[in-house]
C-alpha cells in the first residue's frame, strides 16, 4: 500500500511517499481503507521532531484521524458495523502505524460509523479533535450552569470544546480574533472576548471572582491562570503542568486515553447528526500534497482541518 511518511524529522518536504506492506486486522481489529485523513498540529511536530512524544523508529507515518470503508473484520472480533460500511476512526500513531495510509488496521473500539450524509473528509475530521474535545471537558467534570473559558476557540479543538461545553449545560466564554468573532459566536459562545495574551485579564473583567474552569487550546499556559477561581483547574493540550498560585491546577491530557473510547466516539458522531457539532473543512489536497498540507497549518489561520485524500 501507499502511505506518508518520513525517514528524518524536518521541515514538510522530509513527506514522501512510501511503499508498505498491507496490514492484515487481527482478534479484536478492524481493516480500514482510507479515503480520508485529517492533518493536525500533533502530527507537523511529530515530523519536525518537537513533540513531547519522541519520534521512534524510522519510517514514520503520522495521522491520527481517517475516515473510509470498512474493508475486513479481524477473527473475533465483536463489532455491529459490517464490511462495506462508512467509519470513521481515531489512530494512534507508533512507527508505520499511522492515518496518512490507503489502509489501516484498528482495535474495534476505535472505528464507528461516519455520521450521515457526510463526506470522508467531512467524518475525517471529527474523531481526534472531537474525542479531545470530550476528554478535556470531562476532565473539568464541570455542573450544568458552570462557567468554562475557551482559548483558541477558533480552531478545530476548541470549537468542538465550545459546542460540546454546551451541550453539557455550560456557559461558555470564549476567545477570538476579530476576523473570527462571527465563527465563535455561530458556535454557540455566550461571550466572545478578543484574542491575546490579556484574555484573562478580561475574563476577569467580566467574571471578578474567575470562572469555573478552562480549556486553553491556544496555549496560553501560565497566561490563562488568572481566568479562573482559586482551585479551578485548566485542561491543557501540549503537556503544560507547572505549578500555579491559588491552589489552579493545569491538567495535560492524551486523546490516546480514549482512543478506545467507542460509545464516546459514537455519541460524537450522533451530535455530529443532530447539527450539536459542526464538521469543518478547510481544504482537501492529495496525498502526494502532504507537505503543502504541513506548510499552510504551520503557516497558521486555518479554520477547520484540511484532510489528505487517498
Amino acid at each position: 500500500m501507499k502511505a506518508i511518511g518520513l525517514t528524518t524529522t524536518g521541515g514538510p518536504d522530509v513527506l514522501e511517499v512510501l511503499d508498505l506492506p498491507d496490514p492484515a486486522p487481527g482478534e479484536g481489529e478492524l481493516l480500514v481503507r482510507v479515503h480520508a485523513a485529517a492533518v493536525n498540529p500533533t502530527d507537523t511536530t511529530r515530523r519536525a521532531g518537537t513533540s513531547r512524544r519522541p519520534a521512534g523508529d524510522m519510517p514514520l507515518v503520522p495521522g491520527m484521524d481517517v475516515a473510509g470503508i470498512l474493508e475486513e473484520i479481524g477473527p473475533d472480533t465483536q463489532t455491529t458495523l459490517k464490511v462495506g460500511d462508512r467509519v470513521m476512526g481515531i489512530v494512534v500513531p507508533s512507527g508505520t502505524h499511522g492515518a496518512y495510509a490507503e489502509k489501516v488496521v484498528l482495535p474495534a473500539d476505535s472505528v464507528v460509523a461516519a455520521p450521515r450524509d457526510t463526506s470522508h473528509a467531512l467524518a475525517a475530521s471529527l474523531p481526534m479533535n472531537g474525542l479531545t474535545a470530550r476528554l478535556a471537558l470531562d476532565t473539568l467534570a464541570l455542573p450544568r450552569g458552570g462557567v468554562v473559558a475557551v482559548s483558541g476557540a477558533a480552531g478545530a479543538m476548541g470549537g468542538y470544546v465550545v459546542q460540546l461545553a454546551k451541550a453539557d449545560g455550560l456557559t461558555v466564554v470564549a476567545d477570538a480574533a476579530d476576523k473570527d468573532e462571527e465563527l465563535v459566536r455561530e458556535l454557540g459562545a455566550d461571550v466572545v472576548l478578543p484574542r491575546g495574551d490579556d484574555f484573562a485579564d478580561r475574563v476577569r473583567e467580566r467574571y471578578p471572582e474567575g470562572v469555573d474552569g478552562a480549556v486553553d487550546g491556544a496555549l496560553l499556559d501560565a497566561a490563562l491562570a488568572p481566568a479562573v477561581k482559586d482551585g479551578a483547574t485548566i485542561v491543557t493540550v501540549r503537556g503544560y503542568d507547572e505549578k500555579a498560585d491559588r491552589g489552579v491546577t493545569f491538567a495535560p491530557i492524551f486523546v490516546g486515553d480514549y482512543a478506545q473510547e467507542r460509545a464516546k466516539l459514537d455519541q460524537l458522531r450522533k451530535q455530529a447528526e443532530s447539527g450539536t457539532v459542526t464538521l469543518r473543512v478547510a481544504a482537501v489536497l492529495s496525498k502526494e500534497e502532504a507537505p503543502e498540507a504541513h506548510r499552510r497549518l504551520e503557516a497558521g489561520g486555518v479554520r477547520g482541518r484540511i484532510v489528505l485524500a487517498f
